[in-house]
């Protein structure tokens, strides 16, 4: 009895540390039961989005020396390089890529992804879309910021309409397609060629309310030449009584949500429209940004940032914003990170997995576990569980995925209620598998058991396996 009780103590210990609990159950049966280890998870299809440009290029990139990657930003993914398409095309036909492109490379060699919007209205600079444009014959409209058209207005909003504008546009979204379309290195591009800031809305510019056939004519540019690259649109389409069939047309186009400046406003006004992500959150993944973080904190509508999580909740999302300059708003917001890192996008966490102490050379051995999705987003790019055997050395002896179990199909759930899900398999030993004691790795990846998704467990290889324990193999 005294035995048993040390077992247990010694397990419950090493789970407390962070560490796998092994027993042997049965014959011979190696149990495991990892706990969570806390850490944040970068991976494919979700995580904090770094805004390097916002529209001025001065914002939030530019006081960051060329090497820093923000590499102590827990759970930064994606790099958002929102800019005005005259910044790209200030000549007709003459591009200026390395605009996008050298921030980009900096965070690509870091395993990241960037994310682009091109505007072509903006309330601190005249000319977002090219002024050749408008000399080129496109019809627009001077405006104040915020006050409307303006005779000898300091800015100017093209007619989103305008025949000469829609050409020209097109030629530039074709030659931005024809670089980034399909290029795994991308991980979204706004619909951002109407509205003020690339918004959706005429609030802030020459407020004239263009009708949601316009919004639908700029969703299907973007669509004709982005066929492969995930689209966002905007949740603002719908604002100035355009009615929520442009958000409808979006999802049936196959674009997915984005909501901008989350707690722009406090209290019950700090989002809106957490039920149009229904439509979207359970096939692609949605983008939050909130507030520049500066002015929300400052006007009192952030206080803790809970309700920002709380929009992570409530819309499910995928990807969040880092809407400021980047280090103040970690160092201000260290704990609400850490939450929003818990629950952001997907979490796989392995509960609970079993598979035999001993088995004999050319045989087959069952492995039984227990996954959950931690997440408040489905797994979206998918994957397949693993088991690796590794010698002493660390080569690899054996690789087993399950092509059966997708953890795509993880259901998703109230914090701390994720359902858990079983899986059995029956996996045989490659023939040429020698006998010996091998190390027994877990991971989540391709059919053909490349490793892809990043686990909240222990012990990693460095290559997103993690071990769970040995396993003798005999002859």
């Amino acid at each position: 009895m005294k035995r048993t009780l040390a077992l247990v103590g010694a397990a419950a210990l090493l789970a407390f540390l962070g560490r796998p609990a092994f027993s042997q159950t049965g014959a011979g049966r190696v149990t495991v039961r990892p706990a969570d280890t806390g850490v944040a998870l970068e991976n494919p299809g979700m995580g904090w989005v770094f805004h390097f440009y916002d529209n001025r290029p001065e914002n939030y990139g530019s006081k960051l020396a060329p090497s820093d990657t923000l590499d102590d930003f827990p759970g930064l993914t994606v790099v958002y390089l929102r800019i005005p398409w005259s910044y790209i095309e200030p000549a007709e036909g003459q591009f200026n890529w390395a605009v996008v492109d050298t921030p980009a490379q900096r965070w690509i060699a870091k395993g990241k992804q960037v994310a682009f919007r091109f505007s072509c209205s903006e309330s601190w600079t005249r000319w977002a879309t090219p002024e050749w444009v408008a000399k080129a014959g496109a019809k627009g409209y001077d405006f104040a910021a915020r006050k409307g058209v303006t005779a000898g207005g300091s800015y100017w909003e093209p007619d989103y309409d305008d025949p000469i504008f829609l050409a020209k546009l097109e030629h530039f979204l074709a030659a931005a397609a024809a670089r980034y379309d399909g290029n795994p290195e991308v991980a979204f591009v706004d619909v951002g060629s109407f509205g003020v800031w690339g918004e959706g809305h005429t609030f802030a510019s020459s407020r004239l309310p263009f009708t949601s056939q316009t919004v639908m004519r700029h969703i299907d540019l973007h669509k004709k030449h982005f066929r492969s690259t995930l689209l966002a649109a905007n949740d603002d389409f719908v604002l100035q009584d355009r009615g929520d069939g442009t958000i409808e047309y979006a999802a049936k186009m196959g674009l997915t949500l984005r909501d901008d400046s989350i707690l722009v406003q406090g209290g019950d006004k700090a989002y809106f429209h957490a039920n149009f992500a229904q439509k979207f959150w359970r096939h692609l993944p949605v983008i939050l940004e909130s507030e520049h973080y500066g002015p929300s904190r400052d006007r009192g509508n952030w206080k803790d940032g809970s309700q920002y999580l709380q929009a992570v909740e409530d819309y499910h999302a995928s990807y969040a914003s880092i809407h400021w300059w980047p280090r103040e708003f970690l160092n201000e917001n260290k704990a609400l990170v850490e939450k929003i890192n818990r629950r952001l996008g997907y979490r796989l966490q392995l509960r609970e997995a079993f598979w035999p102490a001993t088995v004999t050379a050319k045989s087959s051995f069952q492995f039984e576990a227990r996954w959950a999705n931690a997440g408040v987003a489905p797994c979206l790019p998918g994957g397949f569980p693993a088991l690796t055997l590794k010698d002493a050395d660390g080569g690899i002896v054996g690789v087993f995925a399950d092509e059966s179990f997708d953890v795509r199909t993880l259901p998703v759930g109230p914090p701390d209620k994720a359902e858990a899900v079983t899986q059995k398999v029956v996996f045989t030993l490659p023939y040429n598998l020698l006998p010996g004691e091998y190390d027994v790795f877990v991971s989540i990846g391709t059919r053909t058991g490349t490793p892809r998704i990043a686990l909240p467990l222990p012990d990693s290889d460095g290559n997103r396996r993690y071990r769970l324990g040995k396993m003798t193999v005999k002859e």
